[in-house]
């Protein structure tokens, strides 16, 4: 016969693999519970112990996605997961400072080998790429016509920088 395992340990379980937003481990955890209050309980007291944070969900998930998504689909994504929009505001708040170079780094990495588009198909495709990831259209525009970050403009200081990406 197997044990029934508490809503506790699997919450904890959870949160042991990655950080979970409050709203991730309801949707993961009801199915094993009838009664609604001992879910809330649990889940109240794990945040009560630190165990588990909507604050530290969004900057682990900000800080993992911010090397390959812009700020768009960061914001989206923590959204969905349920996270208070003044979280999500104070998480992003760092990355609006290197957006373009992030933007940038994402472009190169997929098509600096081939370089700038030359032909208006390329063109949207490469911008399709780039707004799909999260950046606005401003920074495609940039990225697109040919400018670069200003710590970049000499192309041995990227690759110093970040190598072959």
């Amino acid at each position: 016969m197997k044990a029934r395992i508490s809503l506790k340990a699997r919450a904890v379980r959870l949160l042991s693999q990655r950080e979970h937003s409050r709203q991730e481990l309801i949707r993961k955890l009801r199915s094993h519970v009838t009664d609604e209050s001992e879910l809330e309980r649990v889940l109240q007291e794990l945040a009560d112990q630190g165990w588990q944070s909507d604050a530290r969900f969004a900057q682990a998930l900000t800080r993992r996605d911010q090397v390959k998504h812009g700020i768009r689909r960061i914001e989206m994504t923590l959204r969905e997961r349920g996270v208070d929009q003044a979280l999500i505001e104070e998480s992003l708040e760092a990355l609006k400072d290197t957006e373009f170079e992030r933007a940038y780094q994402v472009w190169y990495k997929r098509f600096g080998a081939a370089g700038l588009p030359q032909e208006p198909r390329e063109y949207a495709r490469q911008a399709r790429f780039l707004a799909s990831r999260g950046f606005g259209s401003d920074l495609v525009i940039r990225i697109l016509e040919g400018q670069r970050p200003d710590a970049w403009d000499d192309s041995e200081n990227f690759h110093a920088d970040f190598g072959n990406l």
